[in-house]
């Protein structure tokens, strides 16, 4: 969860520079990704200033996660928020080449024999 030093209640709402600050993902970036996923979408005030919600932070914490630590696509991160719950913690979500083929047991397979090939 963002780590946000300011004083104000963990509900309160946040400029884009502050949701910035606190995950290490610049403006630029955030105002790339409310276009690039609808379902972000930061409240707006008078001059288009932003206020991220809990909620919409809680969304970019899981959008950085997906794309920056898990190797996800934009695209398939848009998916995975879309068509499924949360990963954190669970079963990963499937390994899928372009042609729609699911590689993760076939990579696991690999694992396993480097794994015996070590241990013998």
């Amino acid at each position: 969860m963002a780590d946000f030093d300011d004083g104000k209640d963990s509900g309160a709402l946040r400029t884009i520079g502050e949701v910035g600050q606190a995950l290490g993902i610049k403006p630029h970036v955030l105002r790339y990704w409310e276009q690039q996923f609808p379902m972000l979408e930061p409240l707006k005030r008078s001059g288009g200033r932003r206020y991220y919600r809990a909620e919409d932070v809680a969304l970019v914490e899981r959008i950085d996660r997906l794309v920056n630590r898990e190797g996800y696509t934009l695209k398939g991160a848009r998916a995975a928020i879309i068509g499924a719950p949360d990963t954190q913690g669970a079963a990963q979500a499937p390994v899928v080449r372009a042609n729609g083929e699911e590689i993760l047991p076939q990579l696991r397979a690999i694992r396993d024999r480097l794994e015996r090939a070590l241990a013998g």
